[in-house]
Formats: C-alpha cells, structure tokens, sequence
C-alpha cells in the first residue's frame, strides 16, 4: 500500500515487488530490483528514504526516518542489503552489501559500514540459507540472489476470493415460563377414527351381552 504524506508519495521502480500487505508513507524511493515483503512498514516523516537497488526487506520490519526544523535523520539502505524479519532501523545509514538480521535495532544517526552484519548470525549462515560461498561480499550477493528469487516467485500473486459462508439456521425464539408449550402437531382425523372403532366394539359387547342375558332367562 503506498501513502502520501502531504506533498510527499512513494516513488517505486516498475521491476520492484511490493506485497500488499506492507506500508510506504510519505517520501520514500524504492529502487530498481527491490523486495518488500508482507506487513513491512516504510514511513518517512520529514525526511526522505531511499531503499537502494536489489535490497530485500523482510516480514514486519520497520524502516523510518524523521526530521523537523532543528535536525533531520534522513534513511539510507544502500545497494544490496537485507533487512531482516521484525528489525527496526530509524534514521541511519545502512551502506552497500550489509545484512540487518531479525529484531535488530538500528537508532538514528548511526552508521553501518559496507558489508557488515549486524545481529546474531553464525558463520555458516550464509552457505545454509543461500548456499553461497563466504567472502567479503557474500552479503550483497545473498541479497541480489534473495531479491531476484522474491519478484519471481510473487509476481503472479492475486487475492483470493473468500468463499462465502453459509447462513446459520435462525435458532427458535426462546418462550418464557407463562407462555404454553408449543402445540404438537397431530393428526386428528387418525385419533378420531381409533376412538370411533373402540366405541364401536364396546357397543357391540355390550349388545351381545344383553342378548346372552335375555337368552339365558327364557
């Protein structure tokens, strides 16, 4: 989602990849071959970002700049950087091939200098994340690498559609205490009819009693 701030809007590169779940505030330039992935939040507020070409931020990482009259902390990610998962990096200046691992926090004003990790990261990461060989600019090349694989794979993501639910069927009102059951339904004429044919059949016992009766006293 990209948002303009004032007079201020995001300025992206056609060959960019920007999910639609992360945020770009204000003014922000994204270069060419860049990566920005879901929930990703970029907000410049009175100074400008640049996030350089083939760079890849992460899921929920926060980059941010900040100024006003009396001192400005402009945002720099140089050219082939990562910024890791959930990293915070507010006002800085990030240079060429460096990688910013997860939940690292970067505080205006500071610098990172080329090819520099920053955060806790093993020495074979690079060979079992990237399978890259290790040397001075394995950084970079994870992130050209990285970012390449990242526009390829989402460039043919669409939104599915939700499936509609069904309606839950309407519960039956609840009846309070002075209210009557609710009558049953029953056939009436089969009630009828069962109570005609035992009348019936008691008539005619009777009547055939009568006679045995009357025989009997002649």
């Amino acid at each position: 989602m990209l948002i303009s701030s004032g007079t201020k809007k995001p300025n992206v590169h056609a060959s960019a990849y920007v999910a639609p779940t992360a945020v770009l505030s204000g003014d922000v330039t994204v270069e060419e071959g860049c990566a920005i992935l879901y929930g990703a939040a970029i907000t410049a507020e009175g100074a400008p970002i640049t996030i350089g070409a083939n760079s890849v931020v992460m899921e929920n990482a926060v980059l941010r700049s900040s100024g006003g009259g009396v001192m400005q902390f402009p945002l720099s990610i140089g050219e082939s950087c990562i910024i890791g998962p959930g990293a915070y990096v507010a006002g800085a200046t990030i240079e060429p091939g460096c990688f910013i691992a997860a939940r690292s926090v970067i505080r205006n004003g500071e610098t990172v200098t080329e090819n520099t990790t920053v955060g806790d990261v093993n020495d074979a990461f690079f060979a079992d994340v990237f399978n890259l060989e290790d040397g001075p600019d394995v950084r970079a090349r994870a992130a050209e690498t990285y970012s390449k694989f990242l526009r390829k794979t989402h460039a043919q993501d669409a939104v599915v559609p939700e499936t509609p639910k069904k309606p839950a069927a309407p519960k039956p009102p609840k009846r309070t205490a002075e209210e009557p059951p609710p009558a049953q339904n029953v056939e009436v004429e089969k009630v009828v009819d069962v109570m005609f044919v035992e009348l019936e059949e008691a008539r005619l016992r009777r009547e055939a009693a009568i006679a045995r009766e009357k025989k009997g006293k002649k």
